[in-house]
């Protein structure tokens, strides 16, 4: 089979301790009917820190658990080629910017890869975090996002709040 071209994973049942990836359609749906933040990974296939982010940060067993938690996770293939119906709207494979519709709306035009893109339970853009991010980066991440640290702090504000609690382990 080929390398995949689809502009999303399909689910795959997750194992113990992995994240359980939706396609952008069913997290949306699923945060319709039970609102929770979503997670969307925009990767490319040739890209290699997409890879290592794949097989690394997104394998943390600690990780998964809280993503699964407060998250709907999506992976979407920036070059994918399958029509995603988003708000009544059509974002398909756009082949002069060489990227799908929607990672270029969700990634603001700044292809750049990997991003994790956040919204919050209204389905609002939080923002997009371009960049290979390892377990401790993921974390203070996702958590600012999850734990709702943003509505009080700017991320340097939450992760210099974090210093004290780290030099007392």
């Amino acid at each position: 089979m080929a390398a995949n071209t689809t502009a999303y994973n399909p689910p795959v049942k997750a194992k113990k301790g992995a994240i359980k990836w939706l396609t952008f359609e069913q997290a949306i749906a699923q945060s319709k009917k039970e609102p929770r933040k979503i997670f969307i990974d925009v990767y490319t296939d040739w890209c290699g820190w997409c890879r290592k982010m794949e097989k690394g940060t997104f394998t943390d067993p600690a990780l998964a658990e809280y993503v699964n938690k407060n998250f709907y996770a999506v992976r979407l293939n920036a070059e994918g080629k399958e029509p995603i119906t988003y708000e009544g709207k059509t974002f398909t494979y756009n082949a002069q910017k060489r990227a799908h519709e929607l990672a270029f709306v969700l990634l603001q035009g700044q292809l750049s890869f990997p991003t994790t893109v956040y919204l919050d339970e209204n389905l609002k853009m939080l923002a997009p975090v371009p960049g290979y991010l390892d377990v401790p980066a993921f974390r203070e991440i996702i958590t600012f996002f999850g734990d709702n640290h943003y509505k009080k702090l700017t991320f340097p504000q939450y992760t210099a709040s974090l210093k004290p609690a780290k030099k007392a382990k």
